[in-house]
């Protein structure tokens, strides 16, 4: 079978990797859909190669396809299923694992991650344990199926947190897919959205997906910019996406008091000045990671239900031979969502 694999210094290359059969509570997925995530950068930009216990991994932990065998054991899985994988695993018994966070998963040497510890997606096939398997409504595309495995499932949990509803100025700072799909669920909660980004194109993309209105960051003034378009106050909410110290600063003095601000983006460093930034305003500080196997469910019929066109961010579909260059691609900072799909 075809697989991606990374060879550090941003080395992918399209290699054989060994046929797979399933094991107990195991199935094996055909991929029809793997996304790309900046996560995997880390993974591809290594300057070795991406590699667990010696042994090289193939990357991708947006993994969507549907299911062709079952291992022994197997409960309520079907050949035939159209599965969204949820990209860990964990020991199963402990209460984060039960409860579907197996990420959080107590005992640390059960504590498994597919397109690191574990093969990924970027493959033709890939086995999966049955507890990481979510079902993908039927209207769903595959594709879009990859994207809810992480980027857009990751929006809607802190969402979910923030509690947004149409009472709701919603800013979001970072147009990338996961900011993206955050202002298009925000949007369908009732909430008028204000995308901030600093690339004229992340922000065109975030007007047509139905931001209310769009900041230009260039200036490092969109706390101003979103004050002029509240009325002074500020919004109700911000969720902070790029990651950025700039803009994690900016998201806590762009909301209002009395508001809410989550911290989406990932790695590293921040410093906030409590007293005027935090605690003389009342603000909640959230944070939110991924999001568990029941939230993956619920942000899947979310869109099959409301018909949120999360397709619409997809703008670069590979073939897997394809793969080394569209991880190229995206890599120098090409907007959108970039997709792995198969026939």
């Amino acid at each position: 079978m075809r697989g991606v694999a990374f060879h550090g210094n941003s080395v992918a290359e399209v290699i054989d990797f060994p046929d797979l059969d399933p094991g107990p509570e195991q199935v094996l997925v055909k991929l029809r859909s793997s996304g790309l995530c900046g996560s995997d950068f880390s993974r591809y930009r290594a300057n070795s190669p991406n590699e667990h216990n010696g042994q090289l991994m193939r990357p991708g932990h947006e993994p969507c396809g549907e299911i062709v065998a079952l291992g022994p054991n197997v409960k309520g899985l079907q050949v035939g299923d159209r599965i969204i994988q949820h990209h860990y695993e964990g020991c199963r018994e402990c209460d984060y694992c039960l409860t579907g966070w197996q990420q959080l998963c107590e005992v640390t040497d059960k504590k498994l991650y597919y397109g690191g510890s574990m093969h990924g997606g970027h493959g033709d096939y890939m086995l999966a344990h049955q507890s990481t398997c979510v079902t993908l409504p039927d209207d769903v595309e595959y594709e879009v199926g990859a994207y809810l495995a992480c980027g857009a499932s990751t929006a809607f949990q802190a969402l979910k947190k923030l509690e947004v509803s149409g009472l709701d100025t919603l800013a979001v700072f970072g147009s990338g897919p996961v900011g993206l799909a955050a202002t298009m669920f925000a949007t369908e909660m009732g909430a008028r959205v204000i995308a901030v980004d600093i690339a004229k194109e992340r922000l065109k993309m975030a007007a047509d997906s139905g931001a209310w209105a769009t900041v230009d960051a260039s200036n490092n003034d969109a706390p101003e910019q979103i004050r002029e378009l509240t009325q002074g106050h500020g919004a109700d909410a911000t969720l902070e996406a790029a990651g950025l110290a700039a803009t994690r600063v900016a998201a806590v003095e762009s909301t209002r008091i009395f508001g809410r601000t989550c911290l989406v983006g990932e790695g590293g460093e921040v410093t906030y000045q409590p007293t005027p930034h935090i605690i003389h305003r009342h603000l909640t500080m959230l944070g939110s990671w991924t999001f568990s196997t029941f939230g993956l469910a619920e942000a899947a019929r979310f869109t099959a239900e409301r018909n949120v066109p999360l397709g619409s961010v997809i703008t670069s579909r590979s073939t897997i031979e394809e793969a080394p260059k569209a991880y190229e691609e995206f890599s120098s900072g090409a907007p959108g969502k970039f997709v792995i799909n198969w026939e």
